[in-house]
């Protein structure tokens, strides 16, 4: 069995164990259950799962952050008289290889406030990206590839 499968073993016999059948108590079974299992990892052998537990957490994380920061940002630019928008669509390269990951990425870009993911190439390759604040798209391209889409690589590709 997978180390995830055992993970949710794990957090399933807490549960039953405790008698606490909520949401917390499965997270805290969960969160008890990866302790145990990066506990006896030597026994068991290492696996990718460790690493990727952290980069979904840190994608997770990351991802509200942004989330807070464009939507102020765009509240601000509502709000204030003027209008400091400098819409533009730009061109993203990809590294992302798989299809989960391309989809990942081009949906966190949508639900970002002030941002729209348009369309992938057919050689899924290239992002179209409309973006609200674009005075530099250079920066924000980068922005983009070291942020969101490296963030996805790590939690779904592991490389």
């Amino acid at each position: 069995m997978s180390t995830f499968g055992n993970n949710i073993l794990l957090a399933l016999a807490w549960v039953f164990l405790t008698g606490s059948v909520t949401l917390g108590g499965l997270l805290s079974g969960f969160v008890i259950g990866y302790g145990a299992l990066w506990l006896i990892q030597p026994l068991t052998g290492s696996s990718q799962y460790f690493r990727r537990v952290i980069a979904w957490i840190k994608l997770v994380v990351l991802f509200l952050y942004e989330l807070a920061l464009s939507s102020l940002e765009v509240a601000r630019d509502i709000l204030t008289p003027g209008q400091t928008a400098r819409p533009a669509i730009i061109e993203v390269p990809l590294d992302v290889q798989t299809d989960a990951g391309i989809l990942l990425v081009t949906n966190l870009i949508s639900l970002t406030p002030g941002t729209l993911s348009l369309d992938v190439s057919d050689d899924r390759k290239t992002l179209l990206v409309h973006a609200m604040f674009a005075d530099d798209p250079e920066a924000l391209r980068a922005t983009l590839k070291s942020g969101m889409e490296r963030w996805v690589i790590d939690a779904v590709e592991g490389t």
